[in-house]
């Protein structure tokens, strides 16, 4: 079996899928921030593939970050939402959900 790293954005004020917002990936080493892969949201709010294909997840530590500025024409408080988590199992399937409106964002981070 072989891990990988997807992700959905959700709109929270018209709880739609959010589509175009660019999501980076970046694994964190010690002070390093290395860029690993960039995608953008579509219309389903997904990204068109797993951010980390089968097979090329890595333990170790990372930072997905949501650009959604854009996405809310300016009007929110956010800019980057960046999220760190820990991979330590490369061969299971993780799955981060984000909730965002302008002034609040939630995430799911599920196995």
């Amino acid at each position: 079996m072989s891990g990988t790293l997807t992700t959905q954005v959700t709109d929270g004020v018209r709880g739609v899928p959010a589509a175009g917002i660019r999501v980076e990936l970046w694994q964190i080493a010690g002070e390093m921030s290395i860029p690993i892969a960039t995608a953008t949201t579509n219309e389903t709010g997904r990204t068109d593939e797993p951010i980390v294909a089968p097979g090329k997840l890595r333990t170790g530590n990372y930072e997905l970050r949501f650009a959604v500025r854009d996405y809310f024409r300016g009007e929110g408080m956010w800019d980057i939402i960046p999220l760190r988590f820990d991979i330590r199992d490369a061969n299971a399937s993780y799955h981060l959900t984000l909730d965002v409106s302008p002034a609040e964002y939630r995430t799911v981070f599920a196995i």
